[in-house]
């Protein structure tokens, strides 16, 4: 089968370092890898962006055509994206600008790269403009045990909820209420930030539940009543994060106060489940090296 043009502009970027020939060339492009909305595989697609104080911005054209294109569908049901520039590559959190923002950010697009306004001149739906906010790593440490592992991925979360009730408390703070048009915008910041870390925790709960405490069990028998009260606390996690979901399902309505004492309430029930998994677990991981070592080797 002949390689598809997007693909052959992949390998092309991959292979040249971020540059690429043809009509490409001497251009902005990145290669932006989004989870399927509903495969869950991954799909990476060569777009061109601008720069804007310190945002990579993609723009949803899809040449004009009347339709968003599927990797904008993808990042809104799963918002942590991953993104090569040049040699780079880093994981981000994708946030689609609303109103006012948008109409600022697609200005300085145009005035950046005029092609899209001829797109936009083509359709009738309004072209998305995509921020990639990039995930900051926060004391990278040398991973060398299951323990280190465990601790950077706590440290991430604990991070993320950190900036989520940071930035919920001061955009609130800024505009009028429940109803308040300006938390149009406020609502995507917060729905995808929320939606990514609710997706990484799930995955983490799953990742400990399908594979990590088995081993455990089986090979530290003591700990089984440990694992099983960790158990018990995923599931009164998964529970409060559906909670938080739902109120994101219409932020522009939603009461602050309910809003960020719902936010409270899972941040204090996740600090104790996560503070309770390390001192149970920590010193047994700690002798366990990452990555697992395969049977039989030095």
């Amino acid at each position: 089968m002949p390689m598809s043009f997007n693909q052959s502009v992949i390998e092309q970027f991959r292979a040249g370092g971020g540059k690429v020939g043809g009509p490409f060339e001497g251009g902005d492009l990145l290669l932006l890898t989004t989870t399927g909305a509903k495969s869950g595989t991954e799909h990476t697609t060569p777009l061109g962006y601008v720069r804007h104080d310190g945002l990579l911005l993609i723009v949803g054209s899809n040449l004009g055509a009347p339709r968003h294109p599927d990797w904008y569908h993808n990042l809104l049901a799963h918002p942590q994206v991953r993104v090569e520039a040049g040699t780079e590559t880093f994981a981000a959190i994708a946030v689609p600008a609303e109103g006012a923002r948008r109409d600022r950010l697609f200005a300085h697009v145009v005035s950046a790269a005029p092609g899209y306004g001829d797109y936009q001149a083509a359709t009738t739906r309004t072209l998305p403009v995509v921020a990639l906010e990039r995930v900051a790593e926060e004391n990278p440490r040398e991973i060398t045990s299951v323990a280190d592992k465990l601790l950077e991925v706590h440290t991430w979360l604990r991070a993320q909820l950190c900036h989520v009730r940071a930035e919920a408390e001061a955009h609130f703070a800024a505009h009028q209420g429940p109803g308040d048009p300006a938390l149009a915008g406020l609502g995507f910041q917060i729905r995808q930030h929320c939606l990514a870390f609710c997706q990484s925790l799930e995955f983490h709960h799953t990742s400990e539940d399908a594979h990590m405490f088995p081993g455990l069990a089986a090979h530290h028998p003591h700990l089984r009543g440990t694992l099983d009260r960790l158990r018990d606390e995923h599931r009164t996690v998964s529970r409060i994060k559906g909670e938080l979901l739902a109120h994101l399902a219409d932020i522009t309505a939603a009461d602050p106060a309910r809003f960020l004492a719902e936010l409270d309430r899972m941040t204090e029930e996740l600090t104790v489940h996560l503070d309770h998994e390390e001192k149970s677990l920590i010193p047994t991981l700690a002798a366990i090296p990452f990555p697992p070592r395969a049977p039989g080797a030095a």
